[in-house]
């Protein structure tokens, strides 16, 4: 690739960044277009500012000096340019789609005002707005519910209560955070969340949010019973945004379809993070959002004759750092309840609140859960990682028991 390429990158967050500043060490120029007034920011932390352990400006990240802040509403692939939300518009040679996800706004009775615009008091919690405008409603004793009980919401609710709301967490299935943890990581978790306060309702569908004057006042579950609010957060899960590759005619099914290339059905346009789905994936996690970056850096850095860097997919491990005096660590990767045939090895404190579980298929690790004291999670995420076949000395105890450095 030449040096006066035009590589647009459109999205300023984990991924565009990342490939943004690779590209720039490579030697290859990059405009990068972010929408969001505020610095470039690790998303993954907006939970720590809202508890308010670190301001935004500690999860700002170092963004290359070619950040465009503008709204992108169209994509001409015939004339290879991109149109601004001004009527301007830049053009490209090649072009990265790193516009990442949206959340997802349940379909609620009274979630919308008629100008539909969330009423006040409700809140969506994926940007650094949305975390600021929570940090100013929030205040002690505030009553806040929080709508899911995946991973945004247990990390939403815990920081709502760090900062003294008197916080309920509603969620739909029978326990918090069910697409990673077995049923005990899950009860870990749940006693945590209540040592700090945090009422929790499970197998609870949400109905309705009430309002009086434009404000929101309580939330109302299927089964008629009301918890009042002052606060309610919508933590129901993010869809990839994929708007712009949809009316640009690019291949979309859950996310912008692309290669081992990242490449989408236009050879110029390219897509890695949260909006791009590879090999029927949508990963929706900051590690293969970076490593994708990292991929296509490489390929454009080295121009169409490059054959050696290629995208085969990300064994992804969900990590759940939550500091503080109640401090809470959680890990799980990989396959987490076993199949027939499966072995198991399980390890639990219920005094210190540990709980360590692995997974092994055909002298495999194939899968773990653990929750506390995390010493060992480099050792096992190492020994899955690698997919290769366990000693025969019996070594499970020991990466169990053992400080592998995490």
């Amino acid at each position: 690739m030449t040096s006066n390429t035009r590589v647009v990158v459109i999205g300023a967050g984990l991924a565009g960044v990342r490939l943004a500043r690779r590209l720039g060490e490579l030697g290859t120029p990059v405009t990068l277009i972010g929408e969001e007034e505020h610095r470039p920011y690790n998303r993954v932390l907006l939970a720590e500012v809202l508890a308010g352990r670190y301001t935004p400006e500690v999860i700002a990240l170092p963004a290359p000096a070619a950040l465009t802040r503008a709204r992108v509403t169209g994509i001409d692939r015939g004339a290879r340019t991109v149109e601004y939300a001004d009527g301007s518009k830049i053009a490209y040679d090649t072009l990265v789609l790193a516009t990442g996800s949206n959340p997802v706004l349940p379909p609620l009775r009274g979630l919308f005002t008629p100008d539909h615009e969330l009423p006040e008091g409700v809140h969506a919690f994926r940007t650094m707005d949305d975390c600021l405008g929570l940090s100013k409603a929030v205040r002690p004793g505030v009553k806040a519910v929080v709508i899911g009980g995946g991973l945004l919401g247990v990390s939403a609710a815990r920081a709502l209560a760090q900062r003294g709301a008197q916080v309920m967490l509603a969620q739909q299935s029978e326990r918090l955070m069910e697409r990673q943890l077995d049923p005990s990581a899950s009860k870990l978790v749940r006693r945590h969340l209540g040592d700090l306060g945090v009422e929790i309702h499970t197998d609870l569908r949400v109905r309705d949010v009430r309002c009086v004057g434009g404000a929101v006042r309580s939330v109302e579950m299927a089964d008629g019973y009301a918890l009042d609010a002052e606060i309610v957060v919508l933590a129901c899960g993010v869809h990839p945004r994929v708007g712009l590759a949809q009316t640009a005619g690019l291949e979309v099914r859950k996310g912008i379809v692309v290669d081992d290339e990242l490449r989408t059905s236009d050879p110029h346009i390219h897509a890695i993070g949260d909006c791009a789905q590879h090999d029927g994936t949508v990963y929706g996690l900051a590690t293969p959002a970076l490593e994708q970056a990292d991929v296509l850096a490489e390929l454009l850095a080295a121009g169409a004759g490059n054959q050696g860097a290629r995208y085969t997919g990300t064994r992804s491990l969900t990590r759940l750092t939550l500091p503080g005096q109640t401090a809470f660590d959680l890990a799980a990767f990989g396959e987490t309840e076993a199949l027939p045939g499966d072995d198991v090895v399980q390890l639990a404190d219920a005094t210190r609140g540990t709980y360590r579980k692995v997974v092994v298929r055909d002298d495999r690790l194939v899968g773990g859960v653990l929750v506390g004291e995390l010493g060992t999670v480099g050792a096992l995420a190492r020994a899955w990682e690698g997919a290769e076949p366990l000693p025969d000395n019996g070594p499970l105890l020991h990466l169990l028991t053992n400080d592998g450095g995490s």
